[in-house]
């Protein structure tokens, strides 16, 4: 779906207020959503005041992600939350943690984990679709049975982060305290006693 189609639909806005907005014909906005023209970029302006959204996206086919980004927008300019807090988070590169604001409205919270979780399902396809006939698809799969029936156990996100520390991919600085780091040192040694 066309970013402005999109947009009115979420703004409950029809063609013709948009189109007396812009003091243009309803026929132009029906053209640009069937994308018979295009917006021309005079009115991109216009169309980010009305509706703080950035311009690049009025004329782009969305995806989920930018969908929600849409949706997040819209729900700060309705609620104007306040951020209680920062939640520190790891950055998708798994390279540094990042401060995440948690709002007083759970609507922004909620959105804000949804934006979160289609972005790893995007990485998720991604990483699986990376190479035609994946030699570790059999992973992939018991990793997601171990999400599905442990997911909330402790030892499996010990694991995870001990593995992600061992190989690297997680900074030696970012743990969750003294106990992990026990957890880790012991792990490490059974890896590093079997030649891992």
């Amino acid at each position: 779906m066309i970013g402005l189609e999109y947009i009115l639909g979420l703004y409950s806005m029809q063609h013709i207020e948009l189109a007396e907005h812009l003091g243009i014909k309803k026929q132009n906005i029906n053209m640009w959503i069937k994308g018979k023209q295009k917006i021309p970029k005079k009115y991109l302006p216009t169309l980010r005041n009305i509706f703080h959204v950035d311009e690049k996206y009025f004329s782009k086919e969305l995806d989920e992600i930018e969908k929600l980004e849409i949706q997040k927008e819209k729900l700060k300019r309705d609620l104007q939350p306040v951020i209680k807090k920062y939640d520190k988070v790891l950055n998708e590169g798994a390279d540094y943690l990042r401060e995440v604001p948690v709002y007083d409205k759970e609507e922004m919270n909620s959105i804000e984990r949804s934006i979160e979780k289609a972005k790893l399902i995007e990485r998720f396809k991604e990483s699986i679709e990376a190479v035609d006939n994946h030699p570790f698809m059999d992973t992939y799969r018991i990793m997601v049975e171990l999400l599905e029936k442990a997911g909330t156990e402790i030892i499996l996100h010990k694991t995870i982060q001990g593995l992600a520390h061992y190989l690297n991919v997680l900074p030696g600085d970012i743990g969750t305290g003294e106990e992990q780091e026990e957890f880790e040192e012991a792990l490490f040694e059974v890896l590093d006693d079997n030649n891992y």
